[in-house]
Order: C-alpha cells, then sequence, then structure tokens
C-alpha cells in the first residue's frame, strides 16, 4: 500500500466539508435531488465516522471534495433546466405552512 504523506484533514476542515455539501444540496431546485444529496452526504459521513488510519481518512476527505465539485458542477446544470411546477412534496409542506399559520 502507498502511504501518503500529507496530514490528515483536522475536524473542523471535516466539518466544514460535510457543511458545504449540506449548503450544496439546498441549491438543487428539483426535491428529489435535493433530499438524495442530503441523504448521501449524511450517510457517507457516518459511514467514515469510526476511521482511525490517517491514510483512509484523507482519502475519504480527498472523495469527499470530488463528490462536493461534482454537487456544485450538477447544480449548476440542474438550475439551467429547473422543472416549472413544484412536486408534490413541496407543494405539501407548502400547504402545512400555510394552514399552521392560519390556525
Amino acid at each position: 500500500m502507498v502511504s501518503l504523506s500529507l496530514a490528515a484533514p483536522t475536524r473542523t476542515e471535516i466539518l466544514g466539508l460535510y457543511r458545504s455539501l449540506l449548503r450544496t444540496a439546498r441549491d438543487f431546485c428539483d426535491y428529489n435531488i435535493r433530499e438524495y444529496t442530503k441523504r448521501r452526504t449524511t450517510d457517507g459521513f457516518h459511514q467514515n465516522q469510526n476511521l482511525t488510519d490517517p491514510d483512509s481518512i484523507f482519502s475519504a476527505y480527498q472523495e469527499g471534495k470530488s463528490q462536493l465539485a461534482l454537487a456544485k458542477r450538477q447544480s449548476v446544470v440542474y438550475s439551467l433546466y429547473a422543472p416549472k411546477v413544484k412536486s408534490v412534496m413541496e407543494l405539501d409542506a407548502a400547504n402545512a405552512i400555510t394552514t399552521n399559520t392560519s390556525n
């Protein structure tokens, strides 16, 4: 196995990556893509939370950074072709908010 000479990222850098991925998920216009991105982010971080080897931590961090770059590119592409109508889930959420504020 090739040892990476670079230091493992700090906790602050990892949490920053996590927040950036979740922020990028908010940029998706489509509900399904937005929720998938959020779920994929949390699942990936939960899966890697017990890593102790600096090489595997660095590898997972690099993979996360590449996924962030991919998500940012995809959010731009999806925004160019945003759906004209909201999904049923978004309409239900809007109706629930309207109903709760009118009571």
